[in-house]
């Protein structure tokens, strides 16, 4: 009798086990000055927009508390 694997709907996911490599990857190349530099410019940049749009949008978005209310002179009847 011989032992069977229960089928499975992708094939090459189950014999995977069967071809492990020993050789290990090249090692990442390291990024250059300018590369590390751009990226925290870029992300500075990012935040540093964000930031502005929330300070100039704030104003816009509360609703002044300090005013009376105003009323037109069509509601009044007028």
């Amino acid at each position: 009798m011989s032992s069977r694997r229960e089928p499975v709907p992708f094939a090459f996911l189950a014999e995977a086990d069967r071809f492990r490599s020993n050789v290990a990857p090249p090692p990442r190349e390291r990024a250059s000055f300018g590369q590390t530099a751009g990226r925290w410019l870029l992300g500075l940049t990012i935040v540093a927009g964000i930031a502005g749009s929330l300070i100039l949008g704030m104003p816009a978005l509360s609703t002044p508390t300090s005013t009376p209310a105003q009323q037109s002179q069509a509601s009044q009847g007028r």
